[in-house]
C-alpha cells in the first residue's frame, strides 16, 4: 500500500508538468488557428482623430530616469490617432520627475503627475482620476510599445462588450546574458501558450501589467487598483472577472520590456509574482465559488493542484537525499526514467508549437530553440521554490499597508 502511494505521487510529480505542457500546446495552437487568425485588422489610423475613442495611456514611474528618454519617443509615434499620455512620478529619487516635466512642456499630449512614493497601484489610481479616455492603458516606464498595439487592443474591446480588459504580448528586449535569452523562451513557450489556453474561455489568470487596456467606466465602478496587493495586475484581473467581465489576450499587441538578467533579480521578481498570486487566490476565495463565477473554477483549481505539486516535489527531493544517504530504494528507477522521457517529449512539443506561433510576431525565434527546450525545467523548478516561499509570505503579510516594491535589475 505504502509503495503504491509513493509510486502514484512519483508519477504525479513527472506527469503533471507534462500534461500541462501538452494541454497548453494543443489549446494554444487551437487558439492561434481558430481565433488569432480571425481577429481582423483595425484601421483606426485611417480615421479622423475625433471619430475614434480617446485612450488614456498611464505610465507609472519610479526611478525610471535611465529609460524614459528612450521609451517616450516611441509612445509619441503610436499609429492610434487619439490618445493622451499620463506619466505618474511615484516619488522617484532620481531625475524621473524632471525628465517627465521636460517632455510634458514640449508635447501637449503628455500630462505629468507627481506623488509621494505610494506604489504602482496608487499611481494608477491617481492617473485614473484625471484620465479623459473611454479606455485606460497601463504601460511600464521602461517599456517600448509596438506602434500598432493600442489599435489592436481597442479593436477587441470595441468589438465585444463582454470584455472588461485586454492584455498584450510582452517580449524580452534585453538579451545580453544567457538568463535574458532564456526568458525569451519563457515568454513564448510558457506565458504565451498559457494565455492562449486560458483565453479560450475568456478568462486570464493575470493581465500583463506592462501592457494592458481597460474600460475606464468599469475601473471606476470596481474602485480601481487595490493599493495593498503586492501584484496589482493579478488582483485587478480577478477583480474584473469576479465582477462578471471577461479578459481577452491580444498577441499582436507587442510590448518590448526589460527583464532581470541576474539570478538574484529574477528570483526576487518571481517570488513577488508567486506571493501576489497567493494573495489574490486567498482574497477572492469567497467570491470565486459563487455559481456565477464558475468559468473561473478551472484556473482556481489549477492553482491549487500546482501548489500541491510543488509540495510533493519538495518532499520527494528531501526524501531522495535521505534515502540515498541511507542506501534505501523507495521508487522503481524505471518510473523515474520514464517520467523524464515523458517530460522531455512534452516540453519538446511545447517548444515546437510556441516557436511556430510566435515566429509570426518575432522573427529569428528559432535561434532560441535550444534554450526553449530546456527552460520549462527551470520554470517548474523556480515555480516550486517561489510558491513554497511566497504562499506563507502572502498569508502573513500585513495587508493594511501600501504595497510598495522596487523593480529588480533590468539588464546588465
Amino acid at each position: 500500500m505504502f509503495t503504491n502511494i509513493i509510486e502514484f505521487l512519483n508519477t504525479f510529480v513527472f506527469i503533471y508538468p507534462a500534461l500541462m505542457a501538452v494541454y497548453w500546446s494543443i489549446a494554444g495552437l487551437y487558439y492561434f488557428l481558430m481565433r488569432e487568425n480571425k481577429f481582423g485588422y483595425p484601421k483606426f489610423y485611417q480615421r479622423n482623430k475625433n471619430d475614434v475613442p480617446l485612450v488614456s495611456i498611464m505610465i507609472p514611474c519610479y526611478n525610471e530616469g535611465a529609460n524614459l528618454n528612450e521609451s517616450i519617443p516611441h509612445l509619441l509615434n503610436l499609429t492610434y490617432p487619439n490618445y493622451e499620455l499620463i506619466f505618474i512620478n511615484d516619488g522617484s529619487k532620481d531625475d524621473t520627475g524632471e525628465i517627465i516635466d521636460q517632455w510634458a512642456a514640449k508635447h501637449p499630449e503628455i500630462i505629468a503627475l507627481h506623488q509621494k512614493n505610494s506604489g504602482k497601484a496608487s499611481a494608477l489610481n491617481h492617473g485614473l482620476t484625471i484620465a479623459k479616455g473611454k479606455y485606460v492603458a497601463c504601460i511600464d516606464g521602461d517599456a517600448i510599445l509596438d506602434y500598432k498595439a493600442i489599435d489592436y487592443m481597442v479593436h477587441i474591446l470595441e468589438s465585444d462588450l463582454s470584455y472588461g480588459a485586454i492584455t498584450g504580448n510582452p517580449r524580452v528586449r534585453n538579451r545580453s546574458t544567457i538568463l535574458g535569452r532564456l526568458q525569451v523562451s519563457e515568454f513564448s513557450a510558457i506565458i504565451g501558450l498559457i494565455k492562449r489556453a486560458q483565453g479560450l474561455m475568456g478568462t486570464i489568470f493575470t493581465v500583463s501589467g506592462v501592457c494592458c487596456l481597460f474600460r475606464k467606466d468599469l475601473m471606476i465602478r470596481i474602485g480601481g487598483w487595490s493599493t495593498n496587493m503586492i501584484t496589482e495586475d493579478i488582483d485587478i484581473s480577478w477583480k474584473i472577472q469576479t465582477a462578471g467581465y471577461n479578459i481577452a489576450y491580444e498577441p499582436r499587441a507587442l510590448c518590448w520590456v526589460l527583464m532581470p538578467e541576474r539570478l538574484k533579480g529574477l528570483f526576487r521578481q518571481r517570488l513577488r509574482w508567486a506571493q501576489g498570486g497567493a494573495e489574490t487566490i486567498i482574497k477572492y476565495f469567497p467570491q470565486v465559488w459563487r455559481l456565477k463565477n464558475r468559468r473561473l473554477w478551472p484556473m482556481y483549481i489549477e492553482y491549487f493542484i500546482t501548489a500541491i505539486w510543488a509540495v510533493v516535489l519538495a518532499v520527494f527531493a528531501i526524501t531522495d537525499i535521505v534515502t540515498n544517504l541511507l542506501n534505501i530504494t523507495l521508487v522503481n528507477n524505471s518510473l523515474f526514467h520514464n517520467g523524464i522521457s515523458i517530460m522531455f517529449f512534452s516540453f519538446f512539443l511545447q517548444c515546437v508549437v510556441s516557436l511556430y506561433i510566435d515566429s509570426r510576431y518575432e522573427k529569428g525565434l528559432l535561434l532560441y530553440a535550444l534554450s526553449t527546450i530546456w527552460y520549462p525545467y527551470i520554470y517548474w523548478f523556480l515555480n516550486t521554490i517561489t510558491l513554497l516561499i511566497g504562499i506563507p509570505k502572502a498569508i502573513f503579510r500585513n495587508k493594511s499597508k501600501l504595497a510598495v516594491w522596487i523593480s529588480p535589475d533590468r539588464g546588465v
